[in-house]
């Protein structure tokens, strides 16, 4: 009879998963009435990016500042949103997320 190990994961990888799992969150609730969220779904709204492409328009990083101080753009049906940081970083580990 074989012995049976149960590896846990490790610290890191359950926080960073707890955090892309928190951002995913953020995305449904706040986002995903005009962006598509997942791998594969459409935009509700077809001017919208998929957030799986944005990591190919810009580094996802860069959104951080923009998430913490609010988002801002140039067409009306876009509302302004404005995370805290902990809450922005969530969003950006669930966009890292998504270029896998």
């Amino acid at each position: 009879m074989g012995t049976v190990v149960f590896l846990s994961p490790s610290t890191p990888v359950r926080a960073w998963d707890r955090q892309v799992e928190q951002g995913r969150t953020l995305a449904r609730a706040h986002c995903a009435r005009c962006h598509a969220v997942g791998r594969s779904d459409l935009s509700p709204l077809p001017a919208a990016p998929p957030f799986r492409d944005l990591h190919a328009r810009y580094p996802v990083e860069d959104l951080a500042e923009s998430l913490a101080e609010g988002i801002r753009t140039g067409h009306p049906s876009m509302p302004e949103f404005r995370f805290d940081p902990d809450q922005a970083q969530s969003l950006i580990a669930f966009l890292k997320s998504l270029e896998r």
